[in-house]
């Protein structure tokens, strides 16, 4: 069997069961990672959200967008805040790009076998299937259906098969409320904890209710409780001023 004779002498043991298992059995040791994690996309990015509250934001970074696409920033609200894949943040080889910590061999998270990073990687196995399931959820439908016993989140009626996966936060509101929040937390809005399976005519309606909720202007900032940015800006001219 060519995994067994290509496996070092350690090896996840979850990973190695997992990949026994399967009807097609992975080659390669990397394959049966890639593999694992595809099996367990909850469990993926839940790995990712906490790995990412480990490494925490940046010094100096906020959550902004680029329209134009010129500053290598994400477009949209709908793309996942990720600072460490700004040229700006990115720490480069050795590090994955999504959650900022080191990646050891087989694109693993935790340093199994004493070599220290892997310089030829830039992603976690984890978070590649977590930034899948963040961009796309939809993907997972089934699995999320089983989660909520086959039932509608919004009217606890059964799932019909036209069913579709939805926000229970809009991500627009995310954008106008949260922007400011600790990166670590933004994650979750994309994650598991504020996604549902709702029937389409519940999503039908959710979704007029939030296309009426953007026609309103946002809240304005209380100018008592100014944003990180404005913070940020302050301490700046702050010490510019002090020089």
């Amino acid at each position: 069997m060519r995994l067994m004779k290509a496996l070092p002498a350690v090896f996840p043991a979850q990973v190695l069961r997992q990949a026994l298992a399967r009807s097609f059995i992975p080659p390669m040791p990397r394959l049966a990672v890639d593999a694992y994690w595809r099996a367990h996309p909850l469990r993926a990015e839940r790995l990712s959200r906490a790995l990412a509250a480990r490494s925490g934001a940046p010094a100096g970074w906020s959550w902004q967008l680029d329209a134009e696409r010129e500053l290598g920033l994400a477009a949209s609200f709908r793309a996942p805040p990720a600072p460490y894949r700004e040229k700006a943040f990115r720490r480069g080889p050795g590090h994955c790009c999504v959650c900022g910590q080191p990646v050891f061999r087989f694109g693993w998270h935790v340093d199994l076998w004493g070599k220290g990073p892997n310089r030829n990687a830039e992603w976690h196995a984890a978070c590649v299937v977590a930034w899948r399931f963040w961009n796309a959820p939809s993907g997972e439908l089934h699995l999320l259906k089983r989660l909520q016993a086959r039932r509608c989140a919004t009217s606890g009626k059964r799932l019909w098969r036209s069913a579709e996966v939805d926000h229970r936060l809009p991500l627009f509101k995310v954008w106008r409320e949260h922007r400011d929040a600790p990166w670590p937390r933004l994650l979750s809005f994309w994650g598991l904890p504020n996604l549902q399976v709702i029937n389409r005519e519940a999503h039908v309606a959710k979704c007029a209710d939030e296309a009426r909720s953007r026609l309103r202007p946002a809240a304005k900032t209380d100018p008592l409780r100014p944003s990180v940015r404005q913070l940020i800006a302050l301490l700046e001219n702050a010490e510019a001023l002090g020089r």
